[in-house]
């Protein structure tokens, strides 16, 4: 095997320790050979073990003597003459050079000698890859071509008859601790990458696998079958995969249906907003030693990751890539989107992306017809470096994602008029240090993007109309969660890759548990916590044949195991009746909150639709969050009335985020856009991802999705309910940074279910900054200087109460007249994004778009 293939095999100067650990004899079937000889070989950190006869030695014993004979032949070929030229001088101390060969050149070729010694020691190129973990058993293998069924013969009804005159081809198999590849003995290159998962099974045998001398192995995936010389080497094969299961991890059942157990001590640090995202995503792709892993739903190239812009082009995201292909792979998944639907471009992404190195592979997914998932999507966000170090969570690295804590409205520091004031601008900075530049400055209530292919063009009037500020959360994850999460995406990358048909990619292999890390580096406070890793996948996004919604599954369990706080924010809160178990968890956990008359309360965020400027998609939008919260008999609010009358209003606040500023000496205003996705329970327990609460995210057979659950394991005093309590510390630092962000307090909010923080706070911030924003602009008011700015100081916060009422005698749901209507409300719409943000305080807080 691997005769053409080039590239060191062996650790350099580290000997092969060689040992005959058994013998065993079997005379009646093995007159010539009866002897089995068990070997056991070392390689610097490497053991394993391999099986063989005398033959074997015999034969690698003749190659050797061969190969020494005839490094005495000097041939007229060119490659052997330039080998030899030095040897040949040596040996023969300038005699004559025979004008013709006494054997043939192909009897002298050093590939020959090397492939029968890979052969015989049962090692390949990757067998001492470190990242890869531990030495497994290796060896050729006869494969049934395709790897699905064995036929049966019908002639004669024998499957081994069939399996004979069917098409067969030898492969290399490796099995490594945490997964099985198989390769091209010609020129090592891997075909195919089999991951334990919990269907990961072995079959052996006539009776398994329908062929003598079969090997069966399959996990949720795949299924591949092939066919040993021997029984015994068949059952060898299967003994020594079981042996090697170090991923036992993989292979059972998991908390909440995972495909990854929870991974215990893991440093983990949040961001509030995708200013901080940004920035550590953009130093850790510049400290970048091996690969990049990016999936994202929507992905702009031109986007700068650090801000204001003071150095040029140097961290925008196309020159980071391109600076670091010339040293690391780059591997981008985007999802590939109806473009009738939707106008992401991502064929431009594309393009822009492959032609900065060659190094950089871009796939996209799903081809739409004929199949399912024209209705559904790739959702997750995800940047992962060297697979092991991963983030993930709402923000997308493209157009109107970044802001910070001030969330500006404005910003004309990019254009030639002198700049308006903005919070967010520190005084050293010039006109010349925009934060927001170009396509980036937008508004998509006002009017979506358009021309993305021009990304340095602005495509909204800057002096007439505020951008909309965006609000979301992201985490970063390192060690063996982060691990996981790169196995998710190289799981979807060689589905991906396979069902594209994309040959000149390569698969991607996940790197062992039990290889080193490379501690990382942050700019910042982390924490030590226990992490779990959560999806949404199925078998139209990743290939599995059994779908996974452990992220609906945590959101439950997480519910009703919660004792005293809960927090959720979620852009999309429009479950169908048929998948209420997130809203039942709610239901009951407020109801028993009632009942047993404990302290607790709730506040939602939502933005106001009032003033709607895109009729039709506004109009669903409020239709589909209502009939959540409030409107009909199986909204929150209604099922709530029936356990405690109007007394859920003391529990449960709905409100939206609002800001103002003065743009060119006009007062405006706008709703900030929250599309975090987060739930914290008990200041211990946090979740955050990419999944909304609806259908289509949670079910685990529509969009693909990602999240954690971030446990705490250190602890700091804290207070809940007047009581001293011990609160996590990622969770409890998490939850205050956004109360004060949304209440724009720097005071004590260590309490939040406390009467006096929910009335005196809360619900205070609430009505003023209400009061303020409903008035404003108001013929009540005259003189824009005075008036108005007495007005706005009473603002804190972003704070504002949501009419529930609002149109209540009004049928919401828009006309089936618009392209966005092609998709069915069953499908739990994410087209519109809707925009909510749930702040509740019975035992959890959670954040809803």
């Amino acid at each position: 095997p691997f005769k053409s293939l080039d590239g060191v095999t062996f650790l350099e100067e580290v000997p092969i320790q060689v040992q005959v650990t058994e013998v065993k004899r079997f005379t009646p079937t093995r007159v010539l050979n009866p002897n089995l000889y068990t070997i056991e070989l070392s390689h610097g950190d490497f053991k394993w073990k391999i099986k063989r006869r005398f033959k074997h030695f015999q034969a690698l014993h003749q190659e050797l003597l061969k190969f020494r004979a005839l490094l005495k032949i000097p041939l007229p070929s060119r490659i052997h003459s330039v080998k030899r030229s030095f040897k040949g001088r040596k040996l023969f101390h300038g005699e004559h050079i025979p004008a013709l060969p006494q054997r043939p050149d192909a009897l002298v070729k050093e590939e020959q000698l090397i492939s029968r010694k890979l052969e015989f020691l049962e090692v390949s190129h990757i067998s001492f890859i470190q990242d890869l973990g531990p030495k497994g058993i290796e060896g050729l293998i006869l494969k049934k071509s395709g790897g699905n069924t064995f036929p049966v013969c019908y002639w004669c009804g024998s499957n081994s008859v069939c399996y004979r005159w069917s098409k067969r081809c030898e492969i290399w198999l490796v099995v490594k601790d945490s997964f099985v590849l198989y390769m091209r003995p010609e020129d090592g290159q891997v075909g195919t990458v089999i991951l334990y998962d919990k269907g990961f099974h072995i079959k052996i045998g006539t009776r398994e696998t329908g062929v003598r001398h079969g090997v069966t192995i399959e996990n949720l995936c795949r299924q591949v079958e092939k066919n040993c010389s021997t029984y015994r080497q068949a059952r060898w094969w299967g003994h020594s995969i079981d042996e090697f299961l170090f991923g036992q991890d993989f292979l059972r059942e998991n908390r909440h249906g995972s495909f990854t157990p929870v991974r215990e001590n893991t440093t983990s640090k949040w961001f509030v907003n995708a200013a901080g995202y940004f920035d550590a995503i953009a130093d850790a792709l510049e400290g970048a030693k091996k690969e990049i892993f990016i999936t994202a739903w929507w992905l702009s190239p031109e986007i700068f990751l650090k801000r204001p812009v003071l150095d040029g082009n140097m961290w925008r995201l196309d020159h980071v890539l391109k600076r670091k292909a010339g040293r690391v792979k780059i591997f981008v998944l985007l999802y590939k989107e109806v473009e009738v639907v939707m106008g992401l471009n991502s064929e431009y992404t594309k393009k822009t992306l492959m032609g900065l190195h060659s190094n950089i592979r871009v796939i996209r997914h799903p081809d739409h017809m004929p199949s399912t998932a024209l209705l559904w999507a790739h959702h997750e966000k995800l940047v992962v470096i060297d697979q092991s170090l991963a983030f993930l969570g709402g923000i997308d690295l493209t157009y109107g994602r970044w802001d910070d804590s001030q969330h500006p409205l404005t910003d004309v520091g990019s254009v030639r008029r002198s700049p308006q004031h903005s919070p967010a601008l520190s005084p050293s900075l010039t006109h010349t240090s925009s934060l927001i530049r170009d396509k980036d400055y937008c508004n998509f209530i006002l009017k979506d993007w358009v021309k993305l292919n021009k990304p340095f063009d602005d495509f909204i009037d800057r002096y007439k109309t505020p951008r909309m500020p965006w609000h979301d959360i992201g985490v970063l994850v390192h060690g063996k969660a982060a691990r996981d999460i790169a196995r998710h995406f190289i799981q979807r990358w060689n589905f991906t890759k396979k069902r594209s048909g994309a040959t000149c990619y390569p698969c991607l292999m996940p790197k062992s548990l039990s290889a080193p890390m490379v501690p990382a580096e942050y700019s910042g406070k982390s924490t030590q916590a226990n992490v779990q890793v959560l999806r949404s996948v199925c078998q139209w996004s990743i290939g599995t044949k059994v779908h996974e919604e452990s992220s609906h599954l945590a959101y439950v369990s997480t519910l009703l195991l919660t004792g005293y706080r809960e927090t959720i924010t979620a852009p999309a809160w429009t479950l169908n009746t048929r998948l209420d178990t997130v809203r039942g968890a709610l239901r009951v956990l407020w109801s028993l909150g009632y009942s047993e008359r404990c302290d607790w309360s709730g506040e939602e965020d939502l933005r106001h639709m009032i003033g709607a400027r895109q009729e039709a998609d506004e109009k669903k939008a409020l239709f589909l969050h209502c009939r959540t919260m409030c409107r009909g008999e199986h909204s929150i609010i209604e099922r709530l009335k029936c356990v405690m009358a109007d007394c859920w209003i003391k529990y449960n606040c709905f409100c939206g985020l609002r800001t103002h500023a003065d743009l060119d000496g006009r007062l405006v205003t706008e709703l900030i856009y929250v599309h975090s996705k987060l739930m914290i329970v008990d200041d211990c327990t946090v979740i955050i991802g990419s999944a909304n609460i609806n259908d289509r995210s949670m079910l685990g057979k529509r969009d693909g999705e990602m999240a954690v659950v971030v446990e705490d394991t250190e602890f700091q005093p804290s207070v809940m309910d007047g009581e001293s309590y011990q609160a996590g510390s990622f969770a409890l630092s998490l939850r205050e940074e956004c109360f004060r962000l949304v209440l724009g307090l720097l005071g004590d909010i260590s309490d939040p279910i406390s009467d006096r923080f929910y009335k005196e706070v809360w619900m205070v911030t609430v009505a003023e900054n209400a009061s303020v924003f409903s008035c404003l602009p108001t013929e009540a008011v005259l003189n824009y200087p005075a008036q108005a700015c007495t007005e706005l100081k009473k603002i804190r916060g972003f704070l504002v109460q949501f009419p529930l009422y609002f149109l209540s005698e009004e049928n919401l749901f828009p006309s089936f007249n618009l392209k966005r209507e092609s998709c069915p409300s069953s499908c739990g719409h994410r087209l519109f994004e809707p925009l909510m943000a749930v702040f509740s305080f019975a035992s959890c807080y959670m954040c809803c778009q």
